[in-house]
This record gives C-alpha cells, sequence and structure tokens, in this order.
C-alpha cells in the first residue's frame, strides 16, 4: 500500500508546497494484460476465465489431430458453452468433442485445483496434473505440482443437449470458498499494489476489437451494447475481452484509477451506454481516463486498416484527416454523459510520438475543449543506425552493444517528446500523459527472430536495463511543468521474455524472485515511487506548536496532544480522502482507528498555510 501516500501529495499538494520535489514529478501507473491461455499474468483465480476458445477433435479417428478445425461448425448457447457434445456436423464423418487448452502454466501457483461446473455430461485432461479425482456429481480436483513447462487440456466429451454443461469453473489452490467474493488471485494485487492507475486497453482486447484477427477488418458493421464481452461467458480470452464490470469491480474494491479504451467498431448505443455503466456503477473518488480505441495510426492493428477504408477511403477523405469524425463523436458522447461531473473523466487524444505531421493533423482538426490532454508514448528502444551494426554482430552482440544503441534511441526519442510538448500541448493548453511506454527493444523487423537474439534477452535483466530506466524517467521529469506530475502508464505489467514479440513485462511471472531472477525494470519503476513516498513523507512542515502523536505506529487508536483548543483536525486515508474532521475543544484528542484497517494515514491540523501535516501508521 505504500503508494497511496504519494496519492495524497498529489491531491493536497498545493496547499501544502510550493512546487513538486522532483522525485515526485512522475506518477506510474500500468497497462494490464490481456487474458490469454499462454500469458504469465494471471489477474482471476478462476483460470476458465482464460481458456482458450474452443477447439473440436473428432471422436474415433485413428489420425487423432490435435484440432479438427470444426468448431466454427457447431451449435452454442449464448455463454459460448456447446449446446450439445458430441455433435454431428455435415462436413466430417466424425462426431466432434469440444476441447480447451491453457498451452502455458509457469504463472499458475503449485498445489490442489478444483473444477466445478453445471449440467450433465463428463470432462476429461490431459496435461502434467496428478491425482485427477471425481470427487461429486460435478466436482473434481487435481493436484498440479509442477506447473513450470507444463500443459492442460480439457476435453468436453459429453454434454447433455437437455442439460448441457455451462459454467465451468477452475479455480486455483484453495480458493473453492472465497472465488467469488475475492475473484482477484491474491500476488497479482500485491505485485500491483504498487501503482494507483491501470489501463485496461488489452484487457479489453482493443487492438482489432471484435474481429476475428487482425488481419479480417473488412466489415462495415458496427456492433452493439448487447454485443459486448459478457459476465457469463465461458472465457474473456476473446477478441471483446474482459467485461466492464470487473474493470468496475476492479478500481472499486481495490481503490484504482482505469483508463479506458473504447472500441472502434462501436456504434452510438453502445458508446452511450458504455459512459453510463461507468458513470453510475464507479465510485464517485474514482477518476477515469477515456481514450477512442488505440494506435489508430499503427498499420499492424485492424482498427488502423478499418478506419482508413471507412472513414477515409470510401468517404474520398484524406489519411488521417478521415479518423477524427470517430474519435470527436466519442469524446462527445462521453462529454454529454458526464456533462455535470466532469471532474471524475480525463478525455485524451492519442499521438503518434514520432510523427508529429500525423499528430498534428488529428489533433488539431478535434474540437477545441472535447478533450483534456495528448498522450504519446514514452518508449525508448535501438537506434536506427543500431539495428544493422547489431544484426552483423549476430550471436556476439552483448548486453553492452544493445545498451549503447538504445541510448542512441533515447536520443533520437527525446527531441520527438519536446516537440509533442511544445507543438501541441502547450498552445493548445492542455496537458500531456502518456499511455505506454518503458524499454522497446525489440528486433527489426518486429516478429522476426533477429540474430542477436540472446543479447536482446539477457538486457532484459541486467544493471544496464536499470540504469537506462532511471537516465529515462531524469530526462521525462524535465517536461513537467505546474502542480501535477506527468502521468506515465507503463508497458507493461506481466509477460514472459520473447526476442521475436518484445519482452513487455516489467515481471516474467508473478511470483517472480527477483532475488534470483533480477527485474530491473520494476525494481527501477519500484524505487522512483518509494523516492518520492520517501521525500513527501520527510518533507519538514513548520511546527511551532510541536503537536504530539503516541502512539505511532498504532495498531489500534492514537493520542494528539498539543496546543489543540480551536484547531480543526482532519485525518486523510492513503487515498487522500477525508475520513475524520473535527475541531478540538481540548488539549488531547483520541482518534479510533482500528476501523479503517492497517496502512498510511495523514493528519492534518488546522488549515492553509499554517496547517501542519504528520504522518500516521496503523500496524496490525
Amino acid at each position: 500500500m505504500r503508494f497511496f501516500l504519494v496519492l495524497f501529495t498529489l491531491a493536497f499538494g498545493q496547499g501544502l508546497f510550493a512546487q513538486l520535489e522532483d522525485e515526485c514529478k512522475l506518477q506510474f501507473g500500468t497497462n494490464l494484460g490481456g487474458v490469454v491461455d499462454f500469458g504469465t499474468e494471471l489477474p482471476f483465480v478462476d483460470l476458465m476465465h482464460n481458456a482458450r476458445e474452443w477447439y473440436t477433435k473428432d471422436n474415433g479417428n485413428p489420425a487423432d489431430p490435435f484440432d479438427s478445425g470444426h468448431a466454427q461448425d457447431l451449435s452454442y448457447r449464448s455463454d459460448g458453452y456447446p449446446t450439445h457434445v458430441p455433435q454431428e456436423i455435415s462436413n466430417s464423418d466424425y462426431e466432434q468433442r469440444v476441447v480447451t487448452i491453457w498451452a502455458i502454466t509457469d504463472g499458475w501457483p503449485a498445489g490442489e485445483y478444483t473444477v466445478l461446473w453445471e449440467g450433465t455430461g463428463e470432462l476429461s485432461f490431459f496435461g502434467g496434473y496428478e491425482n485427477l479425482e471425481q470427487t461429486g456429481p460435478n466436482r473434481l480436483t487435481f493436484d498440479f505440482l509442477n506447473p513450470v513447462d507444463n500443459i492442460l487440456e480439457m476435453t468436453l466429451v459429453t454434454s447433455d443437449i437437455n442439460d448441457p454443461i455451462h459454467n465451468i469453473r477452475v479455480l486455483m489452490p484453495g480458493t473453492e470458498s472465497t472465488y467469488e467474493d475475492n475473484p482477484f488471485y491474491s500476488l497479482w494485487l500485491e505485485r500491483l499494489s504498487i501503482f494507483p492507475t491501470v489501463r485496461f486497453m488489452d484487457w479489453g482486447t482493443t487492438n482489432s476489437w471484435g474481429q476475428p484477427d487482425n488481419w479480417t477488418w473488412d466489415d462495415p458493421s458496427l456492433f452493439t451494447w448487447e454485443d459486448r464481452a459478457q459476465m457469463d461467458h465461458y472465457t474473456w480470452a476473446t477478441n471483446k475481452g474482459i467485461p466492464y464490470e470487473m474493470m468496475i469491480r476492479l478500481m472499486n474494491d481495490y481503490e484504482l484509477d482505469g483508463w479506458v479504451c473504447v472500441p472502434h467498431r462501436a456504434d452510438d448505443g453502445y458508446i452511450e451506454s458504455m459512459a453510463e455503466l461507468f458513470r453510475d456503477n464507479l465510485s464517485d473518488d474514482r477518476h477515469l481516463t477515456v481514450e477512442y480505441s488505440n494506435e489508430i495510426w499503427n498499420w499492424i492493428f485492424g482498427q488502423t486498416q478499418w478506419l482508413n477504408k471507412y472513414g477515409c477511403e470510401l468517404q474520398n477523405v484524406d489519411w488521417p484527416e478521415g479518423i477524427v469524425p470517430y474519435v470527436q463523436n466519442c469524446l462527445d458522447i462521453w462529454s454529454t454523459v458526464f456533462e455535470n461531473e466532469m471532474d471524475r473523466i480525463t478525455r485524451v487524444a492519442g499521438v503518434h510520438t514520432a510523427w508529429q505531421d500525423v499528430s498534428n493533423r488529428m489533433v488539431r482538426n478535434l474540437t477545441a475543449g472535447s478533450f483534456d490532454a495528448i498522450t504519446p508514448t514514452y518508449y525508448f528502444g535501438i537506434s536506427d543506425e543500431g539495428y544493422p551494426i547489431l544484426d552483423d554482430l549476430g550471436v556476439n552482440a552483448t548486453t553492452e552493444d544493445v545498451a549503447y544503441y538504445a541510448r542512441q534511441g533515447m536520443e533520437e526519442t527525446k527531441g520527438f517528446l519536446e516537440t509533442q510538448k511544445s507543438e501541441l500541448a502547450d498552445p493548445l493548453g492542455v496537458s500531456m500523459v502518456f499511455y505506454e511506454g518503458g524499454q522497446h527493444i525489440t528486433g527489426d523487423p518486429f516478429g522476426e527472430e533477429p540474430t542477436y537474439a540472446q543479447a536482446i534477452l539477457d538486457i532484459q535483466r541486467d544493471t544496464a536495463m536499470y540504469n537506462m530506466y532511471n537516465e529515462w524517467f531524469d530526462f521525462l521529469r524535465t517536461l513537467q511543468e505546474g502542480d501535477e506530475p506527468i502521468q506515465l502508464m507503463n508497458f507493461s505489467f506481466v509477460s514472459q521474455l520473447s526476442s521475436r514479440f518484445g519482452s513487455w513485462g516489467i515481471l516474467e511471472t508473478m511470483d517472480q524472485d527477483t532475488l534470483s531472477v533480477p527485474a530491473p525494470k520494476y525494481a527501477a519503476i519500484l524505487e522512483a515511487i518509494e523516492a518520492c513516498e520517501a521525500s513527501v513523507s520527510n518533507t519538514e512542515f513548520t511546527d511551532p506548536q510541536q503537536f504530539e502523536i503516541f502512539p505511532n505506529p498504532t495498531t489500534a487508536s492514537i493520542s494528539v496532544s498539543g496546543n489543540l483548543i480551536g484547531e480543526e483536525l482532519t485525518l486523510f486515508n492513503e487515498l487522500g480522502i477525508m475520513i475524520l474532521n473535527q475541531v478540538a475543544t481540548a488539549e488531547v484528542l483520541t482518534f479510533d482507528l482500528e476501523e479503517f484497517g492497517v496502512g498510511y494515514y495523514l493528519l492534518q491540523i488546522g488549515d492553509g498555510e499554517n496547517s501542519v501535516v504528520k504522518k500516521v501508521v496503523v500496524i496490525e
């Protein structure tokens, strides 16, 4: 819970400090990884949520292919479960069973797993489990003692058409009695707790949303609100992502601010209903950043191809100008829905960090006042000069070589970010926040295995990466002005290393032992957050009246003594929310804090410039 103290000082800093300390000029959040069966970021204790979408197997086929390829030919319920199993289809000689898999289980905790379901039928399993046991009509358990380098495959062998199998749950050890009240994995929450803000871009499968893949986008239809991701769908590892209800629950239950991306093919009713859902269900003290889609200039994503065809080519409008009406429409709908509560949201316009012409032609064609910030990335990566040199070095390339050309890349990117600020943010009078960033050390072309692959992998655990992050943060602090920190949304939280597709996670697995497997990116961000916290907590306030708090730390109550009569005493919790307030009528006051729980609190005595702020710590 360390990060909450930082939030307090940001919320109330104008009254306490003349300007931000260098350590507090950056506020870190993180992008969350989307749920996939091969991912090592596991937010949910019910692992059915990240199961692969159904594929099929032939009953009785001696060739026994992994996937018979008939999933699209079967009949399904509205929740995605098959209406029955096996199913006969016209284009196969074999009846079809229905199968899912978790291809990488490296992040799974070891222990006894529980599988629950409703309906009548039979399940079977394949993989690295032990001691599979049917313990009830709709319950079984198995031990997964060595999840690393293993898989788990689950087959619906039979499912009764009159009472089909549905609502399958695959529960982590020890969560059967708590998964409904506590759906989030405790270790994931623990590692996430350093961040006050999360971006749900990948949670919502924003890139190529609603499309079968990044390359199948040639369809003009829009989606309605009924087409969104649903809570009862058998998996959330789909092209619609995780339901918005779970985003809201995470923010509300764990006091996080959020950043949502509106699907590019959502119709007006969808956009309006999405805005209303967040307005009506998100706690008033939670803040939401709103963005239309993601990287709508990035040609590897379906949304860019779709917007170009239907917004530009078929309308005979230049690119990117033809994209602007879609962005404007989204901003306007959210502005209307939050018309009387605009302080609850920040409306951002995405810009291309290095392509200033595109950024200008998009943002300057938006209606003034319809957005609050522009948002580029803060990535650094290998310089254009470095790629061919590293390619020639091949397997002889070292982490020092990669770091050298990454620092060259930093110098190139600094100018791009300074230009975004001077040409767009400052003239338009809006702030600049960063939707993604961190290291972008990949091969060229992206997606191909580089000759220097090992050096790219090695630097992810090297001290050079830690040093580069700190150097990069020092530069980003020079962009900050005024009383508000710059928001940096790290990309990304947890993912395995890859020389082909990027090693984006600041952690490789949630249970990563950073003493034995270094996590320099995570360490640099954590230390930057703690540096601000230390700077704030150690700030010397004028305290002529020598107020005393005892005991501090405390397990239950504190007594405040001093020249208190007539002074206003206000206690703020870890989020900067006022939880107690009174005017003292005695020289000693006692506050019972046990009901508020373990954590940091700030006690302000007095108001205005003469106030005194003291930190209070409640421990178990």
